[in-house]
């Protein structure tokens, strides 16, 4: 990925420009992690990058970035600019491009995204962000208050930044976040839970969590039932301890699994029934919130008689001509009967047997005529 990165570079400073890869990217090569996007900066305006690179994208304008997918890798190229104002807490309402590296990096969020990387693979560290990095330390370049006021996002990639990289959060960039946590209602849900899916699905969630608590972000962030979060595998099993079904946007099979995971988590046990009628995945990530062994729950799983509805062995047209009537709603209300029957193992599933109990619910029911 760097040698691709670095032809890149190449290009660009053959056609008389400066070029960089930059940010996350170099900071994980330093570090010996694996990256997935790349960034590149250059003093080359997205006009001349686009002439430069032929199948050159400019998503947006405004924000004056080029994207370039070059041997099925994704690149974003970014003139070197100064932004000049921020209007929504988010992003710069007006931004000039500079022919200056240096300052370029100042606009950055933390030092540990402003190392760079050039055409020859050599590491470029203008704000002695080393320092920070060899001491496990995230800081932000230049006025912590400032900087979070420009970008309220920044306070969730600061926590995100410490909980991937099991790095401590500076004692001023934590009284900033303190100071402007409150302006996190500007931010989107859709942010929101893109930051926070990142902190709750990393190895180091526990400590991502922790940092939550100790900058008391529930409140803005509107997550109940912080103080007793269990932390699981399954991201669909945090969302739903959190209580946040319908206040973060959910698509309808997240939406779904989430409920089912609710109801879950209010029965008392879970019997054959419960793990029939809702599965074995959502069963299996209560049993972690709950803290029973997933071995349990497999184990019951594969002893359940029956899996599926359809395995019962009620024959609806036998039962029809036999007794001379017609399906109906009776239909479904016997096999609900037969599931429960069968799971709480007070009726076999034999056809001799079943065929008897539905006998006695038509008698009882007088649905024959």
């Amino acid at each position: 990925m760097y040698k691709n990165a670095r032809e890149l570079l190449k290009k660009i400073n053959d056609s008389g420009y400066e070029s960089y890869i930059v940010g996350g990217v170099v900071r994980d090569y330093i570090l010996g992690l694996k990256s997935i996007d790349v960034d590149i900066c250059t003093n080359a305006t997205p006009k001349e990058i686009k002439n430069i690179f032929k199948g050159a994208v400019m998503p947006s304008e405004k924000y004056g970035a080029v994207t370039l997918i070059y041997k099925k890798v994704r690149y974003e190229i970014t003139t070197y600019r100064k932004e000049i104002k921020y209007d929504d807490y988010r992003r710069p309402s007006k931004l000039e491009y500079i022919d200056d590296l240096l300052e370029d990096l100042k606009r950055r969020d933390f030092t540990i995204n402003t190392f760079c990387m050039d055409s020859d693979g050599n590491v470029i560290d203008l704000l002695n962000a080393k320092e920070d990095l060899d001491n496990k330390i995230i800081r932000t370049v230049g006025n912590p208050k400032q900087k979070l006021k420009e970008d309220v996002l920044r306070i969730l990639r600061a926590i995100r930044f410490a909980t991937s990289l099991n790095f401590d959060i500076s004692d001023d960039v934590k009284k900033a976040i303190k100071k402007n946590r409150a302006l996190l209602k500007k931010l989107s849900y859709t942010r929101k839970k893109e930051e926070l899916t990142k902190i709750f699905t990393s190895p180091n969630a526990a400590y991502g969590i922790s940092l939550i608590k100790e900058l008391k972000l529930g409140k803005h962030l509107e997550l109940s039932n912080l103080s007793t979060l269990k932390i699981v595998d399954d991201i669909m099993g945090i969302w739903a301890q959190l209580d946040v079904l319908y206040i973060y946007p959910f698509n309808k099979v997240e939406k779904e699994t989430i409920k089912n995971i609710t109801e879950v988590l209010k029965e008392p046990i879970i019997d054959n029934y419960i793990l029939y009628k809702y599965g074995l995945y959502i069963t299996t990530v209560v049993a972690s919130i709950k803290g029973i062994d997933k071995c349990v729950i497999n184990k019951q799983y594969l002893s359940l008689p029956i899996k599926e509805r359809k395995e019962i062995a009620f024959d609806v047209d036998y039962i029809c001509s036999k007794y001379n009537i017609k399906a109906g709603k009776w239909v479904k209300d016997v096999y609900l009967l037969l599931e429960k029957k069968i799971l709480e193992g007070s009726l076999e599933n034999k056809k001799e047997d079943i065929n008897k109990y539905i006998k006695t619910y038509i008698d009882e029911k007088k649905l024959s005529k």
